[in-house]
């Protein structure tokens, strides 16, 4: 399912296209950098602030770990590391959230998902009468995600209440700051899973995610106004809550806050545009090291990569 090479290594013909995780500890060759662009990432035992490797306690069970989550989601993993490759971090975000979205919608009607969903079986989503709450003070807007009892998972309605919200501060040029919070234990703990599988109309959703994306009018909005655009992020900050939140020009983090891109093991892909957003910020090696390992990260890392710009306390 993956191909593991060393540092070391020199390059051959056997190895094509496809999941290549490096490990070793010299990074400054030529073969190494051969190694360091073209994996997926590099798995290492040491320090090293080259954003293309990852440090783990053990790489070998590092490896096993993330083998066996790639073997469980063949389809999933092998596209993610597709689409990493092909989207390009420094164009037009709407480009990288297209190919997004068609490789999710590939997916969402795939064999991975239905397995995860006939696993997972009914499920029943509480509503919430307000899902945002939204506040101006003078030229400062606050959209706060507001379903606490469910670490503000994120479902339909709250997408809707925060694209209206979202529409407020592109449209009136006197609003010269926006932040985006959430009420309760977490900021956002990704899409709402027992809202999963309800929607069977693919294409309708492609066109949805693309057409009415909260990840495009962030990206706007922070093309307008920078760090003037924030995230206050704190608890869960898995999914779509990290794909969104990575979309500000700035983003503070509680020491508390957790960080995730879970997707892989519904057999899923980031949806909301995390495959540009975060890729932006920390490079799609340790996007794809995230993905693909399921693993989370605390703040002091997140910070270190470049996830988030700053840890405050209360």
């Amino acid at each position: 399912m993956i191909c593991v090479v060393d540092l070391d290594r020199a390059p051959d013909a056997a190895t094509g296209a496809g999941i290549i995780i490096a490990t070793g500890s010299r990074f400054d060759t030529a073969i190494a950098e051969h190694w360091l662009d073209r994996a997926s990432f590099t798995l290492t035992e040491h320090d090293d602030s080259d954003r293309r490797v990852i440090r783990v306690p053990s790489v070998a069970q590092a490896l096993a770990d993330i083998d066996a989550g790639c073997r469980r989601r063949p389809h999933a993993s092998a596209i993610c590391d597709d689409v990493l490759r092909a989207v390009d971090p420094n164009a037009p975000a709407a480009a990288g959230v297209t190919t997004e979205s068609l490789a999710y919608s590939v997916l969402q009607a795939g064999p991975e998902f239905a397995q995860w969903l006939a696993e997972r079986g009914p499920a029943r989503m509480p509503e919430t009468s307000e899902p945002v709450l939204i506040d101006r003070d003078g030229d400062i807007l606050t959209l706060r995600f507001n379903r606490p009892q469910r670490h503000n998972a994120f479902n339909n309605a709250m997408r809707a209440a925060l694209l209206d919200g979202l529409a407020v501060a592109q449209g009136d040029l006197a609003i010269s700051e926006v932040v985006l919070s959430g009420a309760g234990r977490s900021f956002c703990s990704g899409g709402d899973l027992a809202e999963f599988g309800g929607f069977t109309d693919v294409p309708s959703a492609h066109l949805a995610r693309t057409r009415y994306s909260p990840a495009l009018a962030l990206d706007a909005l922070t093309a307008r106004l920078g760090d003037r655009c924030s995230a206050e992020i704190h608890g869960q900050v898995l999914g779509s809550g990290l794909e969104m939140a990575a979309y500000c020009g700035r983003v503070r983090a509680h020491p508390d806050t957790v960080l995730g891109l879970p997707e892989l093991s519904l057999g899923l892909i980031p949806g909301a545009g995390g495959t540009v957003s975060v890729t932006r910020r920390i490079g799609r090696w340790r996007t794809g090291y995230l993905i693909l390992s399921g693993r989370t990260i605390d703040a002091q890392t997140a910070l270190r990569w470049g996830l988030v710009d700053e840890i405050v306390t209360p």
